[in-house]
């Protein structure tokens, strides 16, 4: 099947339609009108067989995923989604696989209310690459930069699960199959946090989403904010499945550097600390206080387990690292 074939068969119509679109799939590229009262958040996110998911994952959980990692950033930045662009390198034109993936990518998109607008494909090892756009009120975006000293730092949800599903699959570890099941769930079925986001923007000094680790990540906080962020392990959240991992041997390691949770961190002045709370019981949705921004010389991320120095034995993901994730 020839590339154009391949486009007009299973990129278009996917997704919801925007009257801000103007043109769409079929030209050289798309043309989309930005209210003046908006600006325009943009992100792309890359994911390549063997660094980023397993060889046997199925095309319809790659779909999920890919969208779902890109719909994060946007997130992180309180923006709400509205396109995407698609690049796809793949092996063959294996007919079955494309009409899994496309199927699934537009059942997502749908769900989030996001229109494909564009894209292309490309024969080579199978690499996805999705484009995200979305609109907040102008001045209003998120960043990684304003964190005080006095902040609070917060987390979505329950973090390291799906690290752990990685390091079953490496063989790091061992899990009975219900663990294992529920732990890869975690890992193929990531949860962008848009509705959190959306509510954290005038509330919310700095955000991040959680794709490299907790402790890599909060970095990046402490760097574009010139702060300290100090963490106490003891309160960072797991699931059940994962406490349960660390009363039969494992430790807490993994949902502080595991990666791939795509979750939220982000700082609050104390006194929106109620308001979080609703927030969070409006969304049905954890978030819990895990630290506080400090004054320091250097940017630093420290962690503490009752009051004393804890030190990390997994690091943080890094690209180009020697292991990949098979």
């Amino acid at each position: 099947m020839a590339e154009f074939s391949v486009i007009e068969r299973f990129c278009q119509s996917i997704g919801c339609t925007h009257p801000e679109t103007k043109l769409s799939v079929g030209d050289d590229a798309a043309v989309l009108s930005i209210p003046e009262s908006k600006d325009l958040v943009v992100s792309v996110d890359t994911m390549v067989e063997g660094v980023h998911f397993f060889s046997d994952t199925p095309a319809s959980l790659l779909a999920v995923k890919l969208l779902a990692v890109n719909l994060s950033d946007l997130a992180a930045m309180g923006a709400v989604p509205k396109w995407a662009t698609l690049a796809l390198t793949l092996p063959n034109n294996n007919e079955a696989w494309l009409e899994e993936f496309s199927t699934a990518l537009n059942e997502a998109s749908k769900r989030h209310k996001v229109q494909l607008v564009g894209g292309d494909t490309t024969q080579g090892p199978l690499v996805l690459s999705l484009q995200i756009m979305g609109l907040v009120e102008k001045g209003a975006a998120i960043t990684r930069a304003h964190a005080q000293p006095g902040d609070d730092i917060y987390v979505s949800g329950q973090l390291g699960d799906a690290a752990l599903a990685v390091a079953f699959r490496q063989g790091k570890i061992e899990l009975d199959d219900g663990h294992a099941k529920y732990f890869s769930s975690a890992l193929d079925r990531p949860i962008p946090q848009l509705g959190l986001g959306q509510k954290l923007v005038g509330l919310a000094t700095s955000c991040i989403d959680l794709s490299d680790g907790l402790l890599g990540d909060l970095q990046h906080i402490a760097k574009q904010s010139q702060v300290g962020l100090d963490v106490d392990v003891s309160a960072v959240p797991i699931s059940e499945q994962y406490q349960h991992f660390c009363a039969t041997g494992g430790n807490i390691d993994y949902a502080l550097a595991g990666g791939d949770d795509y979750q939220l961190a982000f700082t609050a002045h104390p006194r929106h600390s109620n308001e979080l709370s609703a927030i969070a019981d409006q969304l049905e949705i954890m978030v819990t206080k895990i630290g506080q921004v400090v004054d320091s010389e250097q940017p630093i991320v420290r962690s503490f387990q009752n009051g004393e120095p804890y030190s990390v034995t997994n690091q943080s993901f890094q690209h180009f690292a020697e292991e990949a994730v098979n």
